[in-house]
């Protein structure tokens, strides 16, 4: 596929991913790292999928901790294309400070706005309905992909598709954004066929963004605007920004003006929230270990799951199934698939009491 004219890639780059820790940590976030075992990061991917509709027009949005190790995984994108923001303010903040400079760089953008640390292995798939969502984008409908549920997932959020979208085959507009649901719900919600999960992709007129975001917070909009045309005013200006997502703060109010259209694709897509994807995303579920590095410092009897071994020893699993083993110099994990979400917690109390640097 060719890339699309006046069509800009935004890349927020940014959380810690306490799911993934220890392999994930503040210093050296999960877009940063390899968790496919074929050498490149999430990042690299992300720019990979996204170059062929692009070409070169794409900015990364990150933080000032992480911006020389953007720099170094992506060599060939222009260092003005890394947008250092000061402090997380969550997605919103990072999103609307990207549109607000496309704003001002191209007045026919039409930009995605596409996560630094998801998986997608259908790229074919994922490219068509980029191109179909772009096409409605210039109508000045805010769009978003809603990728077709394999499972009843209670940890992503999820789009209750509405009415077809006239004059474009196989869109919707977007009923309502529904939030985490229980495993009965989820189930329901993957019968029913009328829900699609909610990837956190938009695509949308820089001006359209902005926009919708001034009807609710125009102080918001304006001051995003402003470090955009002032840019010496960014940390003046960044800190008094609203900590808020961009779903809440445009998207599902957008939806209830019936203002938002969506996509529906199955692009093979996973945002490896825990060890639990990780491993089913490594082969796990095909009754074995999985391994992620160097498959030699594994030995497995009898066992499932998931390894990864960061410290250079032997790591032994005997009669496990399910087990999760993460072993690195300086921390050493070990749970179960089944309370991988759970790994957060012991982050979050490292934080409170614990060494920092294993945070």
């Amino acid at each position: 596929m060719s890339a699309l004219d006046h069509f800009w890639a935004v890349i927020p780059a940014g959380g810690a991913g306490t799911r993934l820790w220890p392999v994930s940590r503040a210093a050296a976030p999960k877009f940063l790292h390899d968790l496919t075992g074929d050498g490149r990061s999430l990042l690299q991917h992300t720019v990979d999928r996204l170059v062929p509709l692009v070409e070169d027009r794409l900015l990364v949005v990150t933080g000032v901790a992480h911006r020389e190790a953007v720099l170094a995984e992506l060599p060939a994108v222009d260092p003005e294309a890394v947008v250092a923001e000061p402090s997380p303010r969550d997605s919103m903040a990072a999103i609307g400070l990207a549109a607000a400079m496309l704003e001002r760089v191209d007045p026919l953008a039409v930009m995605g706005s596409f996560a630094a640390d998801h998986v997608v292995t259908d790229p074919a798939a994922f490219e068509e309905a980029v191109s179909r969502a772009v096409e409605v984008a210039q109508e000045d409908w805010l769009v978003t992909l809603g990728i077709t549920p394999t499972y009843a997932a209670t940890g992503f959020g999820y789009i209750r598709l509405g009415e077809p979208l006239s004059g474009h085959p196989g869109v919707h507009l977007v009923a309502d954004f529904v939030e985490k649901p229980s495993a009965d719900v989820a189930q329901r919600y993957v019968d029913g066929r009328a829900h699609r999960w909610n990837a956190g992709m938009f695509v949308g007129r820089p001006r359209v963004l902005l926009d919708l975001l001034a009807e609710g917070d125009p102080d918001f909009a304006d001051r995003l605007r402003a470090i955009a045309a002032e840019p010496e005013r960014m940390d003046e200006l960044w800190a008094r920004l609203p900590l808020i997502a961009v779903d809440h703060a445009v998207a599902e109010p957008a939806a209830a003006t019936g203002r938002v259209a969506v996509v529906p694709v199955d692009p093979g897509w996973d945002d490896i929230g825990d060890f639990d994807a990780l491993a089913g995303l490594l082969g796990a579920d095909e009754g074995r270990v999985s391994v992620l590095g160097d498959a030699d410092l594994v030995r497995a009897i009898a066992s499932t799951g998931l390894v990864v071994p960061g410290s250079g020893r032997l790591v032994a699993v005997v009669g496990l199934d399910d087990v999760v083993v993460v072993d690195t110099p300086d921390a050493l994990l070990v749970t179960s698939r089944e309370h991988a979400q759970r790994v957060k917690e012991i982050v979050a109390g490292l934080r409170e009491t614990g060494p920092q640097h294993l945070t």
